[in-house]
């Protein structure tokens, strides 16, 4: 774990993996809510990073930082939230294909899976979601798509998501859900946020 400070009350954490990027991010917000952090204002954490900006003494906040002893998240941490979905998405037969499975289970390998949203990004209310087992991480797209409807539920590499709004994409889709991701007027805004677990549930099983 390294430790930066990156500009006048900024520190960036460095880590390794995503699943220590998530596990330090929860140990941030709990060092952050006992007090033991001084000001933070905000916590963003990113694939293999964690950003603590509005801090009043980022160097000996960095320097103590490198110090922690981070334990791994509890895989029962975190808010949980289930998200219906169809699956009749374009890619479906090619994802099932690759992972040699009829398209029939491809609901079954997607639902038995407790993901977890490592962090957001690319349109509001868009979580990155990790969890999918190494063997089932399809490659993007050769071609991206120019606009990929609201409520697609796609799988890239080592994530999966939904698309919270139409947008272009080159990520494989396989369902769809009517689970409305960014609402302005909704407080939490966004559906997922970092630390949430969810789960997809088939639509009408």
């Amino acid at each position: 774990m390294r430790a930066l400070v990156v500009g006048v009350e900024a520190v960036l954490v460095e880590v390794g993996t995503a699943a220590e990027a998530a596990a330090l991010h929860a140990e941030v917000l709990r060092r952050r809510a006992a007090g033991e952090l001084g000001p933070v204002r905000d916590v963003v954490p990113a694939a293999r990073t964690v950003l603590l900006d509005g801090v009043r003494d980022p160097g000996a906040l960095a320097a103590r930082i490198t110090g922690w002893r981070v334990p791994p998240l509890a895989e029962e941490e975190g808010p949980l939230v289930t998200v219906p979905v169809r699956y009749d998405g374009p890619d479906l037969a090619d994802v099932a294909r690759l992972w040699r499975v009829a398209e029939r289970d491809v609901a079954e390998v997607v639902g038995s899976v407790v993901y977890r949203v490592a962090f957001c990004g690319f349109a509001p209310g868009f979580g990155y979601l990790t969890g999918l087992p190494e063997r089932f991480h399809p490659p993007r797209r050769a071609t991206p798509r120019t606009a990929v409807p609201a409520g697609s539920l796609a799988l890239a590499g080592e994530y999966a998501g939904v698309y919270p709004r139409s947008s272009p994409g080159g990520w494989q889709l396989i369902g769809t859900t009517d689970a409305v991701l960014w609402d302005p007027l909704r407080e939490p805004a966004a559906l997922f946020a970092p630390g949430t677990r969810v789960r997809f549930e088939e639509a009408g099983a």
